[in-house]
């Protein structure tokens, strides 16, 4: 069996466990059963068990990459640019328990967790705040454009959530218009 076979596998199982049972309550001996490989190896691929739990954010939730926001502006409209960058993101198409139950549990004990919460969030917002810039022909003061950024990734964000745990759904596009109107767009 290829070695990223069962690095892959031992994420899978790490990321269900996790997931069902927190991280904390999950030995790494059942983590290497449910891969169905030597405990041993576990520890070879993640000499910590937070290793694990920290590959499982860095791969499997990424911060975007800069470029994200590459062929989604649309100049003078910025609230179809944050529209664009949300499909672009995809975030509640992210269907992985990491993002729905992981996280959310552990971010609260593990600060790595939290780090990573936080190192996501500020791309979001920076990529965000880019759109802004470039969809308007116009000056924004910084103050105005990191508010307004803010409050978008904040309605992702929420939609994300509402998406997955089946709440209600917070209305994007009206968000987007709004956040429009504060950075001085007409909205038609």
């Amino acid at each position: 069996m290829p070695a990223d076979d069962r690095r892959t596998r031992i994420l899978d199982a790490a990321e269900d466990l996790f997931a069902e049972e927190g991280f904390d309550a999950t030995p790494t001996a059942r983590i290497a059963d449910a891969a169905e490989v030597p405990k041993g190896l576990v520890f070879y691929y993640f000499p910590r068990k937070i290793d694990l739990l920290l590959a499982l954010l860095q791969e499997r939730l990424p911060a975007p990459e800069h470029d994200a926001v590459q062929g989604v502006v649309r100049p003078g409209d910025p609230a179809r640019s944050l529209l664009a960058l949300h499909r672009r993101l995809g975030l509640d198409t992210h269907d992985s328990p990491v993002l729905r139950v992981i996280i959310f549990r552990e971010s609260g004990t593990h600060p790595e967790v939290r780090d990573h919460l936080r190192r996501l969030r500020h791309s979001l917002v920076e990529l965000t705040e880019s759109a802004l810039e470039q969809a308007v022909d116009w000056t924004l003061t910084k103050t105005l454009r990191r508010q307004a950024a803010e409050t978008f990734v904040s309605v992702m964000l929420d939609h994300a959530n509402a998406r997955r745990s089946g709440g209600s759904v917070p209305d994007l596009k009206g968000a987007a218009a709004v956040v429009a109107l504060a950075v001085g767009a007409p909205v038609g």
